[in-house]
């Protein structure tokens, strides 16, 4: 597998998976990026582009408070258990789920997708 490193968030599991044709990495909850800025940077990464430039905003895909709402702690201090979300972003198709886990597809990928085994 392929590792992939961001300089300024941590995405240093980001790793991609070959025999099914997408990135795999694990969001730490309890780091200090939200989950919305490391999915940005995660697929600035594989998208081979500068955030910093303004080439990419996760509002053109979803609406990153809410996403972060979602993924976030519940109102009692909880974690959340279950549950996940997709959306498009650069093409790429993103799947995060409530334990933190964030796949992507990148645009060539196939229509099928697989579980997140």
């Amino acid at each position: 597998m392929q590792t992939e490193r961001s300089p300024t968030h941590d995405i240093s599991d980001l790793q991609y998976d070959q025999p099914n044709d997408r990135y795999v990495f694990h969001h730490d909850g309890d780091g200090t990026a939200t989950i919305t800025t490391t999915i940005v940077h995660a697929i600035a990464s594989i998208a081979d582009i500068d955030v910093s430039q303004g080439e990419f905003s996760l509002y053109d895909s979803v609406d990153p408070d809410a996403l972060d709402r979602l993924f976030g702690k519940k109102a009692d201090g909880t974690e959340r258990t279950g549950g996940h979300v997709a959306f498009t972003a650069l093409e790429h198709e993103v799947y995060v789920y409530a334990n933190g886990d964030v796949i992507i597809y990148p645009p060539s990928a196939s229509v099928d997708r697989p579980t997140r085994d």
